[in-house]
């Protein structure tokens, strides 16, 4: 029972670092960090060196970037777009950290895993922006950024804290994912051919301006 438990809680850790890393990877960093180093978590021995301080810090330094960027419209479109190339790999290395020093086999399995995983939870987020910044006012990317902040924070608690429901609610949230990214897609496709369509109007009024122009 008690193999069973501890084979519970490594699968919850290792699919809670992958989904968390997807949203903010620097949150996930700084609070496996804080509660590792604080004595609230002891972490697989592969994650004991996010408990140093310089990865702490550097990590609370990145999170405070991405906490102001993230609320701008926009310019967190951009950030999101920069950090797929850094969030999905990270989830993968987490979640092999997660699982420790175990059979290689196991350890790419996490890998292919915890990268799936937080390839959705990144591809979620990102395209639940893109739509997000149609909206002319600010605030609901505030909410939305500090949403994803709780989440991650609470996610992850429960997932060291408790397991079971941490899956239960992770396989509701993938259930969710695979039936709201397909929408994402097709809403991001909207916005820039939107955008596509208005630059080249753009350029064509320009165009035929400047020929009146020299024309006249």
């Amino acid at each position: 029972m008690e193999q069973f438990n501890q084979i519970v809680n490594t699968i919850a850790l290792t699919m809670g670092v992958a989904w968390a890393s997807g949203i903010n990877l620097y949150a996930t960093l700084v609070m496996l960090g804080l509660l590792g180093s604080l004595g609230g978590v002891v972490l697989p021995p592969d994650l004991q060196i996010l408990t140093h301080p310089l990865v702490i810090a550097a990590a609370g330094f990145m999170y405070i970037v991405e906490f102001v960027v993230d609320k701008i419209p926009g310019v967190d479109t951009g950030w999101d777009t920069l950090h797929t190339f850094i969030r999905i790999p990270a989830g993968a290395v987490l979640a092999v950290g997660a699982v420790g020093g175990v059979n290689p086999a196991i350890a790419v399995a996490a890998a292919i895993v915890g990268g799936g995983m937080a390839a959705g939870a990144h591809a979620t987020k990102a395209g639940s922006r893109v739509l997000i910044n149609t909206s002319p006012e600010p605030f609901s990317n505030w909410v939305a950024s500090l949403s994803e902040d709780i989440l991650v924070i609470g996610g992850l608690w429960t997932a060291l804290n408790h397991p079971w429901v941490f899956i239960v609610l992770l396989a509701a949230f993938i259930l969710f994912m695979i039936w709201l990214l397909p929408k994402l897609w097709l809403g991001v496709k909207r916005v820039f051919g939107f955008l596509v369509r208005f630059i080249r109007q753009r350029k064509s009024g320009e165009r035929i301006r400047d020929d009146q122009q020299a024309r006249s």
